[in-house]
């Protein structure tokens, strides 16, 4: 972990990140890719030590409240966070200033932070995220080795939907030969099903891959699955989209039941609710009122 000073926060669409790097380890993460220019090793994390000033400027200069996102490169609940609490504190400003938020992680460390979201959702809007990708826990545990696994984020999003925070779910990647399967859909779905997220978030049944994370994929699927980095070459050479076999199948499976359930299930209309802000009550512009 290292410390630096940043120029910025807030992206043109209101996204955030408050630290940089990850060590989640994720086999087939695309933030290691090249083409983001990290300029250090993946694993150690740069916080931008600055964040929260940074942070409450732009809230104050804001003309109106909207949504604040984050964990698009960087989950929001990544080890240090534990002890230094930038994510938390970012949700006391927000609260602080009448916006709402969304968060993207892999963490049931977000449940730390439930009384915070339920003040921002009883004020204005607040949707957690949270990716699946397995319902085996020993695959889980190769595909996605030091976070939450797939149970303990199943029973996050059953205590959001107990404390009324709206959630949507991320049902990628789906890797061929791996987790490309009926049962792991069902099994998936069956879960969202019943923490009653408000979406499903998915970008075909598929991986992708290029220069940096495809070198670290391949490097772990050696590792873990011995033969099997030569099927994904022989399938799909250097292609940036590796489409399941299965893919057509899987995302008739995913849309029939998502329609059958009510759950949103095409990705504008997701980003959409994601993106779209709400008051429920008057601002308060302290939070230690």
């Amino acid at each position: 972990m290292h410390f630096v000073t940043a120029k910025g926060l807030l992206s043109a669409q209101n996204g955030m990140n408050l630290y940089r790097g990850c060590r989640h380890g994720c086999i087939y993460c695309d933030s290691r890719s090249a083409c983001y220019r990290m300029e250090h090793p993946f694993e150690d994390i740069e916080v931008k030590q600055n964040a929260l000033t940074l942070l409450e400027d732009a809230l104050r200069r804001k003309r109106r409240p909207c949504m604040i996102a984050t964990g698009s490169m960087s989950d929001p609940y990544t080890p240090p966070e534990e002890e230094l609490r930038y994510t938390r504190r970012a949700l006391e400003l927000i609260l602080q200033y009448g916006f709402g938020i969304t968060l993207l992680t892999k963490s049931s460390l977000v449940l730390r932070d439930l009384d915070l979201l339920q003040r921002i959702n009883s004020q204005t809007k607040c949707v957690v995220q949270m990716t699946l990708t397995t319902w085996e826990e020993s695959l889980c545990r190769i595909l996605e080795p030091n976070v939450s696994t797939t149970t303990e984020r199943f029973a996050a999003l059953m205590k959001l939907k107990e404390a009324g925070i709206p959630t949507v779910v991320w049902l990628c990647p789906i890797l061929p030969f791996l987790n490309d399967t009926a049962e792991n859909i069902n099994r998936l779905l069956d879960c969202c099903e019943q923490a009653g997220v408000r979406g499903i978030v998915q970008f075909g049944m598929g991986v992708t891959l290029r220069q940096g994370n495809r070198e670290y994929f391949y490097r772990q699927l050696d590792r873990h699955f011995p033969g099997l980095k030569e099927r994904y070459i022989r399938t799909y050479g250097n292609a940036y989209v590796l489409e399941s076999p299965n893919s057509r199948d899987l995302l008739e499976l995913l849309h029939r039941r998502c329609r059958d359930a009510v759950i949103l299930h095409d990705n504008p209309s997701v980003f959409r609710y994601l993106q779209e802000m709400e008051i429920k009550q008057p601002q308060q512009m302290s939070l230690y009122e």
